[in-house]
């Protein structure tokens, strides 16, 4: 898996919180631009809709920088915006009028399943004739994810494409970790049966997120922190130790 860049400078995320707590708008859009693919990607397992999701990850920022005073680093930063951030979601969910299915144990039994995954063949992974084949790839593996049962479809985002563990997965989601396990393997042989071989050559690059994305989002949020006048504070420049 690849390594978490959050988790692997927790001082230095520590220092971003700090001056973020402070005031500081430049060591929260650094906060920002690091856990911005993560908290899109879990907007969309719930909404299922780029622009919306945009706007709830906006908003959950918004919300998360009125309430960093508050966040005394009892959880991980990025699982305390995964909750924001899907309670973002879900309420724009129930304000729709849409069916929300509860993220708590439901009733299927939440025995411990054996979460082995089978090798890609590395091969086929990196042969250029299939290279052309990715994007079209691609489109269909977010379909699929799409189609996910509700249940199962933020876990799978988590779990597979954010390549977070099973604690994180459920502390984020307030579920015991065997429901996550549960529901990823459940989530994972759908997908199987829906895209065979090719899925593990196409989730890594799922729900892509383009700078454009990125910047867009850093400067609403910046934008409605400037008018709303919590920028009033000296600013000073993060540089990293």
């Amino acid at each position: 898996m690849n390594p978490d860049p959050a988790a692997s400078l927790p001082r230095e995320e520590d220092a971003l919180v700090a001056l973020a707590r402070a005031g500081d708008v430049r060591a929260f859009e650094a906060i920002m631009r690091r856990h911005n693919r993560l908290l899109f990607r879990t907007a969309r397992s719930v909404l299922r809709n780029d622009a919306e999701s945009e706007d709830a990850v906006q908003e959950a920022y918004f919300k998360a920088w009125r309430a960093l005073p508050g966040f005394r680093a009892e959880a991980k930063l990025s699982t305390w915006l995964v909750r924001i951030v899907m309670n973002e979601a879900l309420g724009r969910l129930r304000r729709a009028g849409a069916r929300v299915l509860p993220l708590a144990p439901g009733l299927e039994p939440e025995e411990e399943i054996s979460e082995e995954v089978q090798d890609p063949v590395a091969a086929r992974a990196h042969d250029p004739e299939h290279s052309a084949l990715r994007g079209e790839l691609r489109r269909i593996v977010e379909a699929q994810i799409d189609g996910l049962p509700e249940q199962f479809r933020t876990v799978f985002i988590l779990r597979a494409v954010e390549e977070m563990n099973v604690e994180e997965v459920s502390q984020a989601l307030n579920v015991p970790e065997a429901t996550v396990r549960t529901r990823f393997f459940r989530a994972r042989a759908l997908m199987r049966a829906a895209l065979e071989r090719e899925l593990d050559f196409a989730i890594d690059e799922a729900f892509s997120f383009a700078g454009a994305r990125c910047d867009r989002i850093v400067a609403a949020v910046q934008s409605r922190i400037a008018a709303a006048g919590d920028n009033q504070k000296e600013i000073k420049a993060w540089k990293p130790s």
